[in-house]
């Protein structure tokens, strides 16, 4: 039986993931804040529980010293909308602690574990692809989180652990519940975790889901920065015409 661990797995798509993951027979380590629903998931069959805020490095290394994982789900994450003029700075600090910091906080809690044939696995956004609006602090932090994913695929292949990214578009989440804008082919979080499972358990790089709304900005992140950004305003004026 392999060993998921998840973090963020307390809501939305970490606890659909976490469900699911062990209904198929793996071994899941849910990992979150909220000691509550830790408990309440801990009482299903192949579910334990481990309480920890990612964005404390002292707490998770405490939290995730002597576990070990096949796979590790780096879930946990949250989003903030920029609205100008008023800039605040300390809101991409809270986005950047939670979606980038504390994804490397958790890998270095759990690197002296990591052995030949484990998988990291990165959920960023499909958001990183295109300069949607207000979305300056979410997508930065998920196309950094891209990133750092790609470039640890490189390093960390000689030691034979795999790097896998994960982007997702819209998931219907207590956190999107929460956007006051139209979400396109939004998902539920059941389909989100189907797609999630079955693309880590494949031996693809990157995962991109839904199907449709992907293959639409993949397409539209090879644009020139031109026409991208008219499509950008466009989704702008589109917006506050309608608000």
């Amino acid at each position: 039986m392999k060993t998921l661990l998840i973090t963020g797995a307390t809501s939305g798509i970490g606890e659909a993931v976490a469900i699911l993951a062990a209904q198929r027979g793996f071994n899941v380590i849910a990992c979150g804040r909220n000691q509550q629903r830790l408990d309440k998931m801990s009482e299903m069959d192949n579910i334990s529980a481990c309480q920890f805020d990612a964005t404390d490095l002292v707490a998770t290394q405490s939290a995730l010293a002597g576990i070990t994982a096949d796979i590790v789900l780096l879930n946990a994450g949250t989003c903030e909308y920029v609205d100008l003029p008023h800039f605040d700075a300390s809101m991409f600090e809270r986005v950047f602690a939670v979606n980038v910091q504390g994804v490397a906080n958790v890998i270095e809690a759990l690197s002296p574990s990591l052995n030949s044939g484990n998988k990291l696995v990165f959920v960023d956004s499909l958001a990183r692809l295109l300069p949607f609006p207000r979305s300056a602090a979410y997508g930065a932090s998920k196309a950094a989180l891209n990133y750092m994913a790609k470039s640890l695929a490189v390093d960390y292949a000689h030691l034979g652990i795999d790097v896998q990214t994960i982007s997702p578009g819209f998931v219907k989440t207590p956190l999107t519940d929460r956007n006051d804008f139209p979400m396109p082919l939004v998902i539920g979080v059941e389909e989100a975790a189907q797609d999630i499972l079955d693309g880590i358990q494949s031996r693809r790089a990157s995962i991109y889901f839904p199907t449709r709304l992907s293959l639409i900005l993949r397409f539209l992140h090879f644009l020139p920065q031109s026409w991208q950004h008219k499509i950008a305003m466009n989704m702008r004026r589109t917006k506050r015409q309608t608000a």
